[in-house]
């Protein structure tokens, strides 16, 4: 038994018809971000997000600027491996302000008020993301990283189709090396290029008013080369496509079967194991050290994530039949419920 393989994307497509349904042309993957999320109509059922998770030496750092159609949200946080402090500051904005959210997966997107300015500017091969934060746990905060887009890099780019009418175009970006620095309070992070790799989650999608997620990840250089992990679940299964792949050095491997990933409920911080579902293709186990909850229960939205940090070990399989071996690689991977 064996999932059949989805259909490749070679070609810029536009996510929408002129309904602002599905267009079926554009399920698939892509290993360029052709995809032009042309969102309209759907009152209140549209999803947008930009997500940046930036791992560096010392530190972890992420910012988030999304749009769910009735509010603006806008996250940024940080975990400290070694002593484990970490902080997270939200701001909500009923019906969003005036914040555009763009179609294309590479393009400028600005969120500004008194308490938290991201600036996500994309221009020549590289990603500008600068915040600032006056009261970031009692802190300044400021951050200007430059992250790299490698011409030759593959990225992962998916349309998932529950129906013509319920939809999500993902896009994965990952091991993008990253340079520059983060400041709290009088504390410094330097981020390097040769160590310090970014992960770009890319969200655009008409959503079911009730939704439940896995999504593993990891850019890490493994002996030398840059790999790169993406494994999702639930939310994909059974509409034939998935969002797992593997990336070493940029070169995707697109892995067609679900993954199974097997956790404690009760006890987030015990090992999650994940496999792929007909083969022996993706087997790996994360052993967290860290649980990061998000809880957020407003009158529309209901929202409860669960994202461990930690390590995986085990093995993949790639398409040019070498074995993956992963050994301590850090990374994250998480459990998310929404009512949105």
């Amino acid at each position: 038994m064996k999932q059949h393989a989805e259909k490749e994307i070679l070609l810029p497509t536009l996510l929408c018809d002129k309904k602002g349904n599905l267009n079926p042309a554009a399920i698939g993957f892509a290993r360029k971000p052709f995809i032009n999320s042309n969102l309209t109509g759907h009152m209140m059922r549209k999803k947008k997000w930009n997500y940046w998770c930036v791992y560096g030496d010392e530190i972890l750092f992420s910012a988030t600027i999304s749009h769910l159609d009735y509010a603006a949200v806008c996250f940024v946080y940080f975990l400290e491996y070694e002593t484990q402090r970490y902080f997270e500051k939200t701001i909500t904005i009923p019906l969003g302000g005036k914040l555009k959210m763009p179609t294309q997966v590479l393009e400028t997107v600005t969120f500004n008020n008194s308490e938290m300015a991201i600036d996500i500017t994309y221009i020549q091969n590289e990603t500008h993301l600068v915040v600032s934060i006056p009261n970031f746990d009692g802190d300044v905060l400021r951050a200007d990283l430059v992250i790299q887009h490698p011409l030759a890099d593959e990225s992962l780019n998916v349309v998932i189709p529950w129906n013509r009418k319920t939809f999500q175009f993902t896009g994965k970006h990952h091991i993008l090396p990253t340079s520059g620095l983060v400041t709290i309070g009088d504390r410094r992070f330097t981020f390097t290029p040769e160590e310090s790799f970014a992960v770009l989650d890319y969200g655009r999608g008409v959503w079911p008013r009730q939704a439940t997620w896995n999504w593993g990840m990891a850019s890490q250089r493994v002996r030398g080369r840059r790999i790169g992990l993406n494994l999702g679940g639930k939310w994909t299964d059974g509409t034939g496509m998935t969002e797992n792949a593997v990336f070493v050095d940029g070169k995707m491997t697109k892995i067609h079967e679900d993954v199974l990933i097997e956790y404690d409920r009760e006890d987030f911080m015990q090992p999650w194991y994940v496999k792929s579902k007909f083969s022996n293709q993706v087997e790996l186990k994360f052993s967290p050290f860290f649980e990061r909850v998000a809880t957020s229960n407003a009158k529309l939205i209901k929202s409860e994530v669960h994202q461990m940090f930690g390590y995986y070990d085990g093995k993949v399989l790639l398409d040019n039949g070498e074995t993956l071996v992963i050994q301590q690689m850090l990374g994250s991977i998480e459990e998310h419920i929404a009512k949105w």
